[in-house]
């Protein structure tokens, strides 16, 4: 029995969908079942979990043998993540897969790596079988500037860096071989798509896919957090982006590797395909 946590998120839902076409036991953990309609799915048992209410984190590891581990991008997910360590080991997990950030390292100058490293240091320190995966910036994050995009512009503090972002599909193909076969304990894989863009060239492809010019337009991280708490975005969020974008101008995240290549099987999704396949999101239709 296989449980996928973070199992509506981006990248969880499409590790649920996988998992049920491939026909796998499957528990997916939410935490309200009224929102789980996207991954009620044939051979998916949908259960009730709270990373925050460990005692609700047994039930839901009843009877698994291997769990994928996700949480959202929260302030407190270290020790939300080490509860459901704790849960696991306790439950007799016998391999975990985490969903973990390029450049994890509990060195790091952004808050979500070192908040990742620690985690994998954690889990390495508690004795279970495991593997890290470590994906790129999502294409699926340019859904939260379809907005601007719709109007022609994406406005970001990423200057001219280069960046290998990954399709969330891809990540759940890495995470489906991880949960489903044997020999990826103890391996760190790194997740790209197949090619490193700028945020010019990205705008340039969705206006293609659009029919309409799309401009990049460089702004100052000051500026740019300015503008993410004007639309309610918590202040450690907003800083916390910041901090990406400032790892990402310092060419730390444009290398491309062949994971998706060589543990999922499969060619990885350009941004191209990416945006034909969700031209109505950036239409604003």
């Amino acid at each position: 029995m296989i449980l996928v946590t973070g199992a509506t998120g981006t990248n969880g839902k499409e590790v649920v969908k996988l998992l049920s076409k491939a026909g796998a036991q499957v528990k997916a953990m939410v935490r309200k079942k009224a929102d789980a309609d996207a991954i009620k799915l044939p051979g998916v048992e949908v259960v009730e979990g709270d990373f925050a209410a460990p005692e609700s984190l047994k039930g839901a590891l009843k009877g698994v043998d291997r769990a994928f581990l996700l949480t959202p991008y929260v302030p407190d997910q270290v020790s939300l993540q080490t509860e459901f360590v704790k849960a696991a080991k306790a439950a007799g997990v016998k391999h975990l897969v985490k969903f973990s950030v390029w450049g994890a390292d509990t060195k790091s100058t952004a808050s979500i790596m070192r908040q990742h490293g620690e985690i994998e240091k954690l889990i390495e320190s508690a004795g279970l079988p495991y593997t890290f995966l470590r994906p790129n910036s999502f294409m699926q994050n340019f859904f939260s500037n379809a907005g601007t995009i719709a109007q022609g512009a994406i406005y970001a503090p990423a200057e001219g860096s280069k960046v290998s972002f990954v399709d969330a599909r891809d990540n759940a193909a890495v995470a489906f071989r991880a949960l489903t076969e044997k020999g990826h304990e103890g391996k760190t894989y790194e997740i790209t798509g197949p090619e490193a863009l700028t945020h010019a060239e990205v705008a340039a492809k969705l206006g293609a896919v659009i029919g309409k010019t799309v401009n990049y337009v460089s702004v100052a991280p000051e500026q740019f957090k300015a503008t993410l708490l004007q639309y309610g975005v918590p202040e450690w969020m907003a800083d916390g982006l910041n901090e990406l974008y400032a790892y990402n101008r310092a060419d730390k995240a444009g290398r491309v590797t062949d994971t998706v290549e060589k543990v999922a099987k499969k060619s990885p999704i350009t941004f191209d395909q990416f945006a034909r396949d969700h031209a109505s999101v950036f239409k604003g239709k």
